[in-house]
């Protein structure tokens, strides 16, 4: 199926990224931007439609239609008294006066925070008999962006595996171009955890094509489930299936399995600055495209998300998809099962 991908150029540039290849101007994470890219049709994954057109197939567990991956990347448990009490004004502003208090609750009763709420989400997706994937930095106190220690988490941990959620590796700032580093960091998740870990997904999404899927695949992970952009949810390789990318400076596959991004909370109401319902249709609108192409959307919902109306807007994620026939399940679940779908891209 590579040899007729090749024959489309637009398309195979767009499935190996051969853009990002060349010298870009990167944003302040070093990443590349959705407003840098020439493929401009972002919420149409055109490769994927491709291969589906052309006599791929896929299928999934019970006879569901199209899998669900939830993934949570957990940064911070803690917080901040700053942040808080901005927090807290800008939502009054806004006239949100419950949403206002629960942001100022945790400075007036440190046994209140929201934010330490693992428990809270797998309770949420049992509701809707869903499995999901919890992905954690494992920082020590000299680094950017530390919050809290891995050690500390070992209930929470053994909790999520325990239910048969998954947990994975969150690179920190800079792991995303150090596989030393990144071995480092699996090795303390796997002590708390006591087995080994096979799933990453990099801090601030940051990713360089193709050196960072080299790097994983030689550290010995499964898949990686980083590559979707920060500025703009959608298809950034146009695949709304899980591959094995492929190297434009070697011309040979990695050894690694892309469980491609496609929604991010942040993404939605940071970047885009989507309103909740503006956000709902867009979630919709990609939940409906991969549900046509049989394919896999990746979701991730950070814990400090899961609150108020994000919490509620969540929730109805896992009920619409449950109605369409999803299989909402962990990254490691599809990855163990794309195995058996040999006829799909190779």
């Amino acid at each position: 199926m590579y040899e007729g991908l090749k024959q489309k150029k637009e398309l195979w540039d767009l499935y190996t990224k051969e853009e990002e290849y060349n010298p870009f101007i990167p944003d302040k994470h070093e990443r590349f931007r959705y407003y840098l890219s020439r493929h401009r049709n972002i919420f149409e994954p055109q490769v994927s439609k491709f291969f589906i057109e052309n006599g791929c197939k896929v299928s999934y567990p019970e006879n569901k239609k199209f899998a669900v991956c939830l993934t949570h990347d957990i940064d911070v448990l803690y917080l901040p008294k700053l942040t808080s009490i901005f927090e807290s004004y800008k939502s009054f502003l806004k006239g949100q006066i419950i949403t206002s208090l629960n942001q100022f609750k945790p400075l007036i009763n440190k046994k209140y925070n929201p934010w330490w709420n693992i428990k809270k989400i797998i309770e949420i997706e049992e509701r809707y008999n869903a499995k999901s994937s919890f992905y954690f930095l494992t920082l020590e106190k000299n680094e950017i962006d530390f919050n809290f220690t891995i050690d500390e988490l070992e209930p929470e941990i053994t909790y999520i595996y325990d239910n048969g959620c998954e947990v994975g590796l969150h690179g920190g700032f800079g792991e995303y171009n150090n596989a030393d580093k990144i071995v480092e960091k699996r090795k303390r998740l796997e002590k708390i955890l006591g087995k080994k870990v096979v799933g990453y997904r990099n801090h601030y999404i940051k990713f360089k094509t193709p050196d960072t899927w080299e790097i994983l695949s030689k550290a010995g992970f499964l898949y990686d489930t980083t590559f979707g952009y920060a500025d703009c949810v959608g298809f950034r390789n146009g695949m709304c299936h899980p591959f094995k990318p492929y190297n434009l400076k070697t011309e040979k596959e990695i050894d690694i399995l892309e469980i491609p991004l496609v929604i991010m909370d942040c993404t939605l109401f940071e970047y885009m600055h989507l309103e909740i319902d503006e956000a709902w249709k867009t979630i919709k609108m990609l939940i409906d495209t991969v549900e046509r192409y049989y394919g896999v959307i990746t979701i991730l919902w950070h814990n400090t998300y899961m609150i108020d109306k994000k919490y509620e807007l969540y929730e109805k994620i896992l009920s619409y998809c449950v109605k369409r026939n999803a299989w909402l399940t962990t990254c490691h679940n599809v990855a163990k099962w794309w195995k058996d779908q040999p006829n799909f891209i190779h």
